[in-house]
């Protein structure tokens, strides 16, 4: 297995110094060594994979040396634009590394969202011509990966991508970061929520955690699963989902349990959501400052005015909630609003470590979904 310190100092001994990218469980040590090894200025979490690249391109265009981005392979649907009209070797032909965490890998039990991106992976990486190299749980040295890797991107002056197996890193001891100390977790917060819908409303969750703690909670209340759209994948999509059914069935209230870093990831989506003027559309951010699925890295959210944004993408009415009282008072105030509406709720990080998985697949949630709007429309 790969030291991820020792992983980092080659990088940096071998000239790449500036490190950006999203967030992966499985290069999340990888991540938590470069954020507390790096100084100010060399290491940024991009909003979205996408963003990532032209970061990291606009840093060689300011000091002509090598950047490097990580992602999940999930994400590399959000690179390919940048990727090839911009870094490739034909257009601008940049240096660049990718570290991709090759979640769905096949062979290895993963969750259904990432099986088919896992499968096709190598196949895209071969399409778009990148070359790559895999690395496991095998390798134990980083001298010689990272010496090639950084050789051939500055002898073809393109991109070069490193592809992570599951568990080829080891443990990397990070200091405790200080996490904001709000008084609902998410899932209390989700919870709530869930208390005060009615029969008919629709609810659409974002990836990760939140999906699958309204699952909990509706397996656990005996309700049945009908009346929840699971984003599994896709992660920053779940409001334009919520938005495509709101404005099919205007008799329908749809509420959205979305996250801060999916929020983050695709923001446009709130121009959208505002100026449609959906009025049966209810927008829940779930704010935890954190990229808490894959390890819990920072977002920026609770350093912005997520409330004056949506106002300024021509949402109707805002609310922001901290405690269970003030969640109860604006839960009450967004149920009777007009939308688009907007509830941001900052809840703390984390989530139980016994937090279960839905039993059912995306196939049978999605016929049992449909059927619930299609039998109360």
């Amino acid at each position: 297995m790969l030291n991820p310190q020792e992983f980092v100092e080659c990088l940096k001994k071998n000239g790449v110094e500036f490190f950006t990218g999203v967030p992966d469980s499985l290069l999340k040590e990888l991540c938590s060594c470069i954020a507390h090894t790096s100084r100010s200025g060399e290491h940024l979490i991009a909003a979205n994979e996408g963003g990532a690249v032209a970061l990291a391109l606009g840093y060689h265009l300011a000091t002509r040396k090598i950047p490097l981005v990580y992602l999940q392979n999930s994400g590399l649907g959000n690179v390919v634009n940048p990727l090839l009209s911009l870094v490739d070797e034909d257009v601008y032909s940049v240096p660049m590394l990718f570290v991709i965490g090759w979640r769905g890998e096949p062979g290895v039990h993963d969750e259904p969202q990432h099986k088919k991106q896992g499968r096709v992976m190598l196949a895209m990486l071969d399409a778009m011509e990148i070359p790559y190299s895999v690395l496991g749980s095998e390798v134990e040295h980083a001298e010689t990966i990272v010496k090639d890797a950084v050789a051939h991107t500055r002898r073809t002056s393109g991109p070069f991508a490193l592809v992570v197996k599951k568990g080829t890193f080891t443990v990397y001891a990070a200091p405790r970061l200080e996490k904001a100390d709000f008084q609902l977790s998410r899932e209390e917060a989700i919870q709530q929520v869930i208390d005060v819908l009615e029969e008919r409303d629709v609810v659409v969750s974002t990836t990760g955690m939140p999906s699958r703690e309204v699952y909990e909670y509706r397996t656990k209340k005996g309700a049945g699963h009908q009346r929840d759209f699971l984003t599994v994948g896709g992660m920053g999509h779940a409001s334009q989902i919520a938005l495509g059914i709101a404005l099919q069935r205007p008799e329908r209230t749809v509420y959205c349990l979305d996250g801060d870093g999916a929020v983050l990831m695709h923001m446009g989506a709130l121009a959208l959501n505002g100026t449609l003027k959906p009025q049966n559309f209810k927008h829940i951010i779930l704010n935890n400052g954190a990229h808490d699925s894959v390890g819990g890295q920072p977002t920026v959210a609770l350093d912005i005015d997520i409330l004056g944004i949506a106002r300024a993408a021509a949402y109707e009415q805002v609310f922001k909630a901290e405690t269970r009282q003030e969640l109860q008072s604006c839960l009450a105030s967004l149920k009777h609003s007009r939308g688009p509406s907007l509830l941001e709720v900052r809840v703390q990080c984390g989530a139980r470590k016994d937090l279960g998985r839905p039993a059912t697949t995306p196939s049978q949630n999605k016929q049992a979904f449909m059927d619930f709007v299609a039998r109360n429309g």
